[in-house]
């Protein structure tokens, strides 16, 4: 099975290491640099259940090694949380030479990330991702970033990693919420690059919720060979990369109405965003109602609310509004959403009227 995948982006290019005690593996690659410092960013979750094994393996490596616990949950995305953990580093010492391990999910690799990319002016770092949807989405590709109270993701750079680990040993601790939120971001990539993927996903997802190791492995070693494609190909997000952010137009304005509480958790907010997302395709007439169904079951047998109403019965419409127009990928104040012309091919739809948007709320 294959567990190493590489990010080819010429002198920034990475591997991603998917297997059961991968973690052992950053050893060994710390012995091939010279790092003077290691600074590891956690939550107090994560520490709480898996520091001891990442301190094991760094033990070997006699680095010196600092760690820094915050908070967990999305709302540790946040200048506060950036300015504090930046002093904290500083306070205890860093040069050019050191590295920082962000271990933990994507609240935690998107923070250390953009730590990583402004302490002084520029660090190398090490994505650990601690949960699926790290592993598939936020942990590659190099996109990092804090929210404000504006939106989410707004504030940020495009910093790629040095190593990614994805060790699936760390994987069995999610609960069931968890890991159902970061498969929301693995069957993206069957809706809009790959078929055959999506069809494998709804023989399998039952299996998945189940931890099998195996189909773990290879949902995510497929998640991730995706995305390093399309990486590969537009780093920076001028045009095919916005491709992955298919749901995420409606779900974010959702997770930013709900301030980045447990109400809606990111990958949750992506499954409402792609039944949203799907219907508009419909309504488009792009893609085929047929197509439109299989994409509403399979959300719904996975156990995904496709009903915003559903997780609350009233919304201010005109913040949801509000929301939307600050969405990165609008040009001119004109709305660009991504839809899909089938399963398996997404597309990039610019200037799309308020009324289409009004339409599927």
């Amino acid at each position: 099975m294959k567990n190493k995948i590489s990010v080819a982006l010429n002198e920034r290019s990475y591997e991603i290491v998917i297997a059961p005690n991968s973690i052992e593996y950053l050893a060994e690659f710390l012995g091939q640099k010279n790092y003077s410092k290691i600074f590891v960013i956690t939550d107090e979750n994560v520490a709480g259940l898996h520091l001891p094994k990442l301190r094991e393996v760094l033990e070997k490596t006699k680095i010196n090694t600092e760690v820094i616990t915050t908070k967990a949950g999305e709302q540790t995305k946040s200048f506060a949380s950036l300015a504090k953990i930046c002093e904290e580093i500083l306070a205890k010492g860093i040069d050019r030479k050191s590295l920082i391990v962000a271990f933990g999910g994507g609240v935690i690799g998107d923070l250390s990330g953009f730590i990583a990319s402004i302490l002084l002016r520029g660090i190398d770092f090490v994505q650990v991702p601690t949960t699926l949807l790290a592993a598939v989405d936020s942990s590659v590709g190099g996109k990092t970033a804090i929210n404000s109270e504006s939106g989410k993701n707004l504030i940020g750079s495009f910093y790629q990693p040095q190593l990614v680990l994805c060790d699936l040993n760390f994987l069995k601790t999610l609960p069931t919420r968890e890991l159902k939120s970061g498969y929301a971001e693995v069957v993206k990539y069957g809706f809009i690059f790959d078929e055959n993927f999506f069809e494998f996903l709804e023989k399998n997802y039952a299996k998945i919720f189940a931890f099998d190791v195996e189909i773990l492995q290879k949902i995510i070693a497929r998640s991730c060979e995706i995305k390093a494609e399309i990486v590969g190909r537009d780093e920076k997000e001028n045009g095919e990369r916005a491709l992955l952010n298919f749901g995420h137009t409606f779900g974010h304005i959702f997770e930013t109405e709900t301030k980045y509480s447990s109400e809606i958790l990111h990958g949750e907010a992506v499954a409402l965003g792609m039944a949203m997302a799907a219907k508009m395709s419909r309504n488009f007439l792009m893609i085929s109602e047929n197509d439109c169904v299989r994409i509403q079951s399979h959300l719904d047998n996975c156990g995904f609310v496709t009903d915003y109403k559903k997780i609350r019965s009233s919304w201010n419409e005109e913040n949801l509004i509000s929301h939307l127009y600050k969405d990165k990928k609008n040009e001119g104040g004109n709305l660009t959403f991504i839809l899909l012309k089938k399963i398996g091919a997404a597309v990039i739809k610019k200037s799309v009227e308020l009324d289409e948007f009004k339409k599927i709320l």
